[in-house]
């Protein structure tokens, strides 16, 4: 039951206003549409409908500046927000303005539908934000306009006022630290600082002491005192990366300090409140932790408040394009890629995801002469990249015999120079650590885990190799 609701439209697409009269009609809503904003403020002026559905860009009046003259005129009345602006400044902007919901267009008519009958089951608060949207247009360093990121965005914007602890999913090199990182600019903690810690690069007897700090002489070392991550990131966000990678031990205390909000460094007394946020990624299959006993129930759930999914890449391949633009501009350089180029780098699956992407794109701005960057480039710098992703072990097999039949081929009839061995085992580990580095987002620890090489051993032949770090976006 609708109870006579009228549902006010203003698009300047007539085939979307359209769309929207009839399927709000079938669903039992009353309907007027215009296409402009200084028709629809007019209509509130007289005190006509019950909900308005706006697009952002329309000729007489922007779309998101009529959400405040509305309110101002209208309290209750609740606005849904269109555009085809598909960014995360445009949901944020939405949200800052006092809109209900945010939909990126096109949009899935039934989803609408659904928004429409949970905006008449809400009171929407009448207390407007006056938050100057200039600074948030200057943060938009999330780049994509899917709808897998649409869904992300949205969340971003209704988490602004929300202190919630937030889990993040995803495989790695999705650019969870990224989107963690536009969760802190966009709310209430944006003044206070950004922490961020991988657990997983942190030895197992140091967990305690890096999350609470320690007093001078808790344990053998401690020369001096140290203030731990909880505690720098006060009146700030503290981003737990790798948390699946925790130490069953060390659960327990994050635990406690989650659910009393206060802890003490290793070997103090001080009690320190905490005046934080606390948002966690993994790209482990964290129910299954759990139930092979290495995850705290406990801990996942109260960790898991706000579950959000990070896509990969290769389910968002319509973003790639604006990503490889983005990486060259932040390499500073003003190489551009022609459409075929840009095609089959679309075609890739990327199991790196963003982290790949962008490691290729820099080499291949780098390593291409040209400025304008063609499909045989790309596909020369894709077929040596494909070289390192051979899945099975026969393959790899096969690859290697190639390369060693190349390399001794290179020679003709006669033998190779003595002592070829270390110069072969010098080409091959370089891309090899490379890789696993790429892959690891710089994390020398889990990258030693990988090679099986001692972390010392890593450094030196990184040091030795030449090796450039590249940490994860």
């Amino acid at each position: 039951m609708t109870g006579g609701k009228t549902v006010l439209i203003a698009d300047d697409d007539v085939s979307i206003r359209t769309v929207l009269t009839q399927a709000l009609k079938r669903a039992g809503y009353d309907v007027e549409a215009t296409d402009n904003g200084a028709t629809l403020y007019q209509w509130i002026l007289e005190g006509r409908g019950d909900l308005v559905i706006t697009d952002v860009m329309m000729p007489g009046e922007n779309g998101l500046d009529l959400i405040p003259k509305i309110h101002a005129k209208r309290p209750g009345m609740k606005v849904i927000v269109m555009s085809a602006q598909n960014a995360l400044t445009t949901a944020i902007s939405a949200s800052e303005k006092g809109a209900l919901d945010y939909l990126p267009k096109p949009f899935d008519i039934d989803g609408l539908l659904e928004t429409v009958r949970g905006a008449f089951r809400k009171t929407i608060a009448t207390e407007q934000d006056n938050i100057d949207t200039a600074d948030a247009m200057d943060k938009s360093f999330v780049v994509g306009q899917s709808r897998a990121m649409q869904e992300i965005y949205r969340t971003i914007a209704r988490l602004r006022n929300s202190d919630l602890t937030v889990l993040m999913t995803g495989e790695s090199g999705t650019g969870k630290e990224v989107i963690a990182r536009a969760l802190h600019e966009f709310s209430r903690w944006t003044e206070g600082p950004f922490i961020a810690l991988n657990m997983a690069a942190i030895p197992k007897d140091l967990v305690e002491s890096e999350l609470f700090g320690h007093e001078k002489g808790a344990f053998t070392g401690a020369t001096q005192k140290t203030i731990g991550r909880f505690e720098q990131a006060q009146g700030g966000t503290l981003f737990l990366d790798e948390i699946g990678d925790m130490p069953y031990e060390a659960q327990t205390r994050l635990l406690r300090v989650l659910q009393e909000g206060e802890f003490t460094s290793v070997g103090g007394r001080r009690l320190v409140k905490t005046r934080l946020r606390i948002i966690a990624a993994t790209n482990r299959d964290m129910p299954a932790l759990v139930q092979q006993s290495k995850f705290r129930e406990d801990l996942y759930y109260r960790l898991n408040v706000i579950p959000l999914h990070v896509p990969p890449l290769r389910e968002r391949a319509e973003d790639i394009p604006a990503l490889v633009q983005h990486f060259i501009a932040r390499a500073g350089s003003a190489k551009v890629f022609e459409p075929g180029a840009m095609r089959l780098i679309q075609q890739q699956s990327w199991p790196g995801n963003i982290r790949e992407l962008e490691n290729f794109t820099r080499r291949l701005a780098a390593l291409c002469p040209q400025d304008i960057i063609d499909a045989p480039a790309a596909a020369m710098e894709l077929k040596r990249l494909a070289r390192s992703e051979i899945a099975t072990p026969k393959d790899r097999e096969e690859l290697i015999e190639a390369l060693m039949h190349d390399y001794f081929a290179s020679w003709g009839a006669a033998l190779p120079q003595d002592g070829i061995h270390a110069p072969v085992v010098r080409d091959i580990e370089k891309p090899l650590i490379e890789r696993a580095l790429d892959l690891t987002g710089g994390n020398q620890i889990r990258a030693a885990e990988i090679l099986g090489l001692n972390r010392n051993t890593l450094r030196k032949k990184i040091r030795d190799l030449g090796i450039e770090i590249r940490r994860a976006p």
